[in-house]
């Protein structure tokens, strides 16, 4: 027999988490609630960002109904993108970029924890949105759904930098995370759920079948060796290259995905 008394708990305790994640990761402004506990944070973010992915995408269509160019409309969308995100994940690519130009391997945490932009973190950052725009311009169809399965991989990789490989400052910020993806298993709701997405892809128009399979094997080769890159440079992770690894998988989908266009 369902107790619903306990069924309404867990469904309100979802849904607290999840407000909790869009708080953590996003710029969208929400108004206070109590009790939020933000340890499960990372649990969501791929889902998270199927749902940043689809207001991407809505705000691209809306744009290209009011007849924006395509440049200057894939221009705004990324700006957007960076926007909706308060700039977290970009912060965090440009630290780690500062951290990996510094030929000491002892001295790169520190780099990486001192808030100055170097060069190297500049660069970054400018050849992540570069490609991003780059990549958007040459798509001309199923641009939502390529927005979100960008933004639903690269926090899914998050997630594999967070489960299979230590944490390099266990007093650092991001240590929480890995209470919220402890095992592989943690791992597999937002799979299946990314799975889902490709699978839709060529649910509606099933002559997308070769771009349904590169979003699902593109998506997840792109995050799985993007976490273990950085694991390779760094012998590990912090939370500045969790927000590379979002979004390099990001900028690195879009750019393989140009190949099925």
């Amino acid at each position: 027999m369902v107790n619903f008394h306990q069924l309404r708990q867990l469904c309100k305790q979802q849904l607290l988490d999840i407000i909790a994640s869009v708080i953590f990761y996003t710029a969208i402004p929400l108004p206070y609630v109590k009790g939020l506990d933000f340890q499960k944070v990372a649990y969501f973010a791929p889902a998270l960002g199927l749902m940043m992915g689809g207001m991407l995408g809505l705000l691209d269509t809306v744009i290209n109904y009011l007849g924006v160019p395509l440049l200057t409309r894939s221009a705004l969308v990324v700006i957007f993108w960076v926007g909706i995100t308060g700039g977290l994940h970009l912060d965090g690519a440009m630290d780690t970029a500062d951290g990996l130009a510094v030929g000491d391997p002892q001295r790169r945490l520190q780099v990486m924890a001192d808030s100055a932009t170097g060069a190297f973190g500049a660069m970054a950052a400018v050849a992540i949105l570069l490609l991003k725009t780059a990549a958007l311009v040459d798509m001309s169809e199923n641009r939502s759904l390529l927005l979100m399965a960008a933004c639903g991989w690269g926090r899914w990789g998050q997630q594999v930098a967070i489960c299979q490989y230590p944490y390099l400052k266990p007093t650092g910020k991001g240590a929480f995370h890995k209470q919220a993806i402890r095992s592989y298993t943690d791992l597999l709701p937002s799979l299946f759920l990314l799975i889902s997405l490709s699978i839709l892809v060529w649910f509606i128009n099933h002559q997308n079948l070769f771009l349904s399979i590169g979003m699902l094997v593109g998506g997840c080769a792109i995050a799985l060796l993007t976490a273990a890159w950085f694991n390779y440079k760094l012998g590990g992770h912090t939370g500045d290259t969790y927000g590379a690894v979002v979004e390099w998988t990001e900028a690195l989908f879009l750019c393989v995905m140009t190949v099925f266009r």
